[in-house]
This record gives C-alpha cells, sequence and structure tokens, in this order.
C-alpha cells in the first residue's frame, strides 16, 4: 500500500514551497490549479489536473513521490461544475470521490510510493484548525484528516516556514509515535520522505 500523506496550511505558508528539495526525476507533481512553482527547477507539472487525471498518472506508479496541490481545489472545481444540480447527493459524490482517491494510494500503489496532498486550512466553529472542504455538508460525510496516518501544518515559527509533526487541542496534525524527534521541522518534503523511510513505511 501506498502512503498518503496531508500537509495542511494557509496559503502562503510554504506548502508548495516545501517540494523545493525532491528529486524531479522522482518526483510527479500534480497540479490542480497552479501551473508554475514558486522556485526554479527541473520538475514536470502536470496542469489542471483532474481526479482522471491524477488517478491514470498514480496508477502508472512510475515516481517515488507524487504532490497533489492543491488538493481542496478537486473538491472546490467538482462543486461549481455541479453548481446547477440541487439536492445532497452531489456533495456525498463529492466526499466519496476523495475518499476513492486516498483509498486508491492505499490499496492499489505499491509500498515505497509517497503521495503528498498539499491542501489549506480554515477554521472550525470552535476556532480550531481543519482542512478546508465545501461546507458542512461534506464534513458529515467525510472527517479529511482521519483518511491519512500522516498529517502536518505549515506554519512560520519567528522567521522560518516550519511544519508542525504532532498536534495540540487546537489542531489535526499528528504524526506515528517515534517517525518525527522535534515538534517543529524545516518545511521541507525530502525531509518528510526520510523520515518516513527511517521509520521503515517504504517497503
Amino acid at each position: 500500500m501506498g502512503i498518503p500523506a496531508l500537509i495542511l496550511g494557509k496559503s502562503g505558508s510554504g506548502k508548495t514551497y516545501s517540494i523545493r528539495n525532491l528529486d524531479p526525476n522522482t518526483t510527479g507533481i500534480l497540479s490542480v490549479e497552479k501551473g508554475r512553482l514558486p522556485f526554479k527547477g527541473d520538475f514536470k507539472v502536470m496542469k489542471n489536473a483532474t481526479y482522471g487525471d491524477i488517478t491514470k498518472a498514480l496508477r502508472r506508479a512510475n515516481m517515488a513521490t507524487y504532490v497533489i496541490d492543491d488538493s481542496q481545489y478537486l473538491m472546490v472545481n467538482e462543486e461549481f461544475d455541479r453548481l446547477n444540480e440541487s439536492g445532497y447527493k452531489k456533495y456525498a459524490d463529492m466526499a466519496l470521490n476523495f475518499r476513492n482517491l486516498v483509498h486508491l494510494i492505499n490499496k492499489e500503489l505499491p509500498d515505497n510510493i509517497v503521495v503528498y496532498f498539499l491542501h489549506h486550512t480554515q477554521l472550525d466553529a470552535d476556532g480550531s484548525i481543519k482542512a478546508k472542504t465545501i461546507g458542512k455538508m461534506l464534513d458529515d460525510k467525510l472527517t479529511l484528516e482521519g483518511c491519512f496516518d500522516i498529517v502536518l501544518l505549515a506554519r512560520k515559527s519567528g522567521d522560518e516556514y516550519v511544519f508542525q509533526t504532532k498536534g495540540d487541542s487546537g489542531s489535526p496534525v499528528k504524526s506515528p509515535a517515534g517517525m518525527f524527534a522535534d515538534d517543529l521541522i524545516p518545511n521541507d518534503l525530502s525531509l518528510v520522505n526520510k523520515a518516513i523511510a527511517d521509520y521503515g513505511w517504504l517497503g
């Protein structure tokens, strides 16, 4: 089974920048909205990626790492595409489509593939940070963070951009015990890849 990992953060928190030190030869970037990266490099970027595009790319499994940037737009774009449809079913379909993508990674991909979902955050009714969705109706069907074993939060600490690796009462951050030695690490997905490999999760 592949490894889906959720990287949460506000716009401008360094999520996409964290790609910079991954190997362009073994990394596939599946960009749902943006077509350019905020740094120079030789990465190949699939632009305007849809669920179908992403599913086909993942099933080819010819990369060690995939990055879906930004994954919440999969839900947003589907909502706009189905704006004229009424009723509850379309929201259930949207939740199912996202869940099926995560299940594809868990069930069909080889053990040595990591798929990062770069995803925006929002505040819940009680002020807690959560993954951004398209509303309560979808949240009732899918607790998005529950689909992942690794949920990191991109944020600033002083002048540094970092990943928070352990949760607190106001965030959904989580990671397996002992995978990360520190509560805050540099926002570098190559370091996250190394931590996952050192933990023995890459087959």
